[in-house]
């Protein structure tokens, strides 16, 4: 793997982690909470300047970054415009907009993607020869409408439906003829493919969409990486993914090798394009990931600003640090872990 790569993976993953931080930043400031500091990369400074109350920071490590603000660190002589002292929804709205941010972020790059090159639907082109698919009676021109009872709007979300069915009955509205039709289809495992599949193929491309399309499109697109992201979730608690599927920056440098080589023979927009929608993906799972009610994530905090909303007290100081201690050694060991999964997958 080249320099220029790992480089290149590195940007992406800053730039989703200071939007992140900058979403908390901006916000904070709307509520008057100022800012002790704000800092991009991790390390030590190369540059480093104060204006106002708040220090900004250019470290050497281009990998993340991370926004402090007044008295995090000194909670025992709060100021005026401290984080603590703020009333408890502007420290919620502040540490909402994080992850908020992030679903911004790749709607913003969604809207770049569907602008340049339209969007998939749920059209059915071919069905197989003694499929599932033809034993249920589904036809090419069928428009798959729901699946399992929620609305689909992409392909995608299709064949991840599919993928991941473990042989049970699939219930499909579909759309024949302006007919409204319930078929159910019972995906089986390919082996030349290796996952489960309905036997269908989809090939329509919806290209040069209109501008309320490409904005309907793109909110959709995070609309559907969000529920990709929370569908695996969901699948790594039942058992359905193993854990040892998890990936983290090495993952995601090698991923990044591996798509900015297969789009590099499209020529230079196809590589952008692609890179684009690999960020896309990134931006929303960091966004759910951050919003889960685990200590020292973003929706850990939220659940004790809930509770001090609805007591109308604050969690006690040293319980709510003693958890978030433990959540963030919890979190540490399974970096570490995922860390190991990369490396023995780059390595086989």
């Amino acid at each position: 793997m080249s320099v220029f790569k790992i480089l290149l993976s590195l940007f992406i993953i800053c730039l989703i982690i200071v939007v992140h931080e900058f979403g908390h930043y901006i916000i904070a400031r709307a509520n008057g909470i100022e800012v002790k500091e704000f800092f991009v990369g991790i390390g030590p400074n190369i540059i480093s300047k104060k204006k106002g109350n708040t220090v900004y920071s250019l470290k050497l490590i281009p990998f993340g970054g991370a926004c402090v603000f007044m008295d995090e660190e000194d909670i025992d002589k709060p100021e005026e415009c401290s984080y603590l002292n703020a009333s408890v929804y502007s420290r919620m709205a502040t540490i909402l907009a994080g992850p908020i941010f992030n679903f911004i972020l790749a709607f913003v790059f969604s809207l770049f993607v569907i602008g340049s090159v339209g969007y998939s639907n749920t059209a059915i082109t071919e069905v197989s020869k003694g499929s599932p698919a033809e034993s249920a009676g589904l036809m090419a021109g069928d428009e798959i409408v729901k699946v399992d009872g929620s609305k689909v709007y992409f392909y995608n979300e299709v064949t991840f439906a599919t993928m991941y069915n473990n042989g049970e009955p699939l219930s499909l509205k579909i759309n024949r003829d302006g007919k409204t039709l319930d078929i159910v289809v019972t995906p089986e495992y390919s082996e030349e493919y290796g996952r489960m599949m309905m036997g269908i193929s989809f090939g329509e491309w919806v290209e040069n969409p209109s501008p309320l399309q490409i904005i309907k499109y793109s909110f959709l697109n995070v609309r559907y990486w969000v529920k990709i992201t929370l569908s695996s979730l969901k699948m790594l608690f039942t058992g359905i993914i193993s854990v040892n599927e998890l990936s983290g920056p090495v993952g995601i440098t090698q991923t990044v090798s591996d798509v900015y080589d297969e789009a590099s023979e499209y020529g230079f927009k196809a590589v952008l394009l692609s890179l684009m929608d690999l960020l896309i993906l990134i931006s929303a799972n960091l966004g759910v990931m951050n919003l889960l009610p685990f200590p020292a994530l973003d929706g850990g905090k939220l659940i004790f600003l809930i509770i001090e909303a609805v007591t109308k007290k604050p969690v006690n100081k040293n319980v709510e640090g003693a958890i978030n201690f433990v959540g963030m050694a919890l979190l540490m060991l399974l970096m570490v872990f995922v860390l190991y999964n990369d490396i023995m997958r780059i390595v086989r």
